[in-house]
């Protein structure tokens, strides 16, 4: 299998950072069907779980002291510190320092602007997500902030983004993305987006933009693709989240789901219009 890479400034990995992280484990285990391997040495204090569908890796899952469950975004970096540096000089809030995930990677916390907290990841030994858009795994990251304008600029600035209104959405684009997927894991991509007539440019999307609702906070989100929106709902109250709002979209069926620690996130069930 070629390992799969993501140039600088493509979102890269995810994870999830939980009061009871076994729970929650059990929980993302019996969505998703998930398994999980400790990315901690023996006797290092805290946890730090790899999440892998069939055997590859997803996602991750930490433990926290904070009451509220959440789920982070991380975008390619090739070098952290430079990178923290150069995002700070545009507008961002440096959160934590560079430092390194043991030899994992190294990392930094960031919040845009508008406060809307992002992660960069200089990977080393851990490339980023293994495998993405099939059912149980990650599908989108997506900016939900106040201002689209002032996204587009700090982003485009920070890692080259280009932001496009397409009528129903607001897509990130960073160019140049889809000739890496095309030369490495996906070779087809282009012939398959045409087959379901993607907007121009979509082999190259690597995230969306959403104004906030009202009373909401500026941040990243998370979605999941699943292959049915209904059962997977279903499955989740089972396993004790809440289902807090549907939608049948253009090019999607969604639900957002609170998981039972509080964490948000949306599983969406891809039905493009030819279909």
């Amino acid at each position: 299998m070629t390992p799969r890479t993501y140039p600088e400034g493509v979102p890269s990995w995810i994870d999830t950072e939980q009061p009871d992280i076994d729970a929650a484990a059990d929980f993302y285990g019996g969505l998703f069907g998930w398994t999980f391997e400790e990315a901690m040495p023996a006797g290092a204090p805290g946890s730090y779980l790899i999440a892998r569908l069939d055997g590859v890796d997803v996602g991750g899952l930490a433990g926290t002291d904070e009451a509220a469950a959440v789920w982070n975004t991380y975008v390619a970096v090739n070098d952290a510190d430079a990178a923290a540096q150069r995002l700070e000089s545009a507008g961002a809030t440096v959160k934590s320092a560079p430092a390194d995930a043991g030899e994992g990677g190294r990392a930094a916390v960031l919040a845009d602007p508008e406060g809307a907290e992002f992660r960069i990841w200089q990977a080393r030994r851990r490339l980023g997500s293994q495998v993405a858009n099939l059912p149980g795994t990650w599908n989108f990251s997506d900016l939900h902030t106040p201002d689209v304008g002032a996204a587009r600029a700090f982003y485009g600035s920070a890692f080259d983004w280009e932001i496009d209104d397409l009528g129903y959405g607001w897509l990130v684009r960073r160019p140049g993305y889809g000739d890496h997927l095309e030369a490495t894991v996906d070779p087809g991509i282009r012939e398959r987006q045409a087959s379901v007539a993607t907007p121009s440019g979509f082999e190259d999307a690597i995230a969306w933009v959403s104004p906030v609702d009202p009373g909401e906070l500026p941040h990243w989100h998370v979605s999941f693709a699943v292959a049915d929106r209904d059962e997977s709902a279903a499955r989740a109250e089972r396993l004790g989240a809440r289902i807090l709002a549907r939608s049948d979209e253009l090019w999607a069926r969604t639900a957002l789901i609170r998981d039972p620690q509080g964490a948000e996130f949306t599983i969406s069930q891809f039905t493009p219009p030819s279909a």
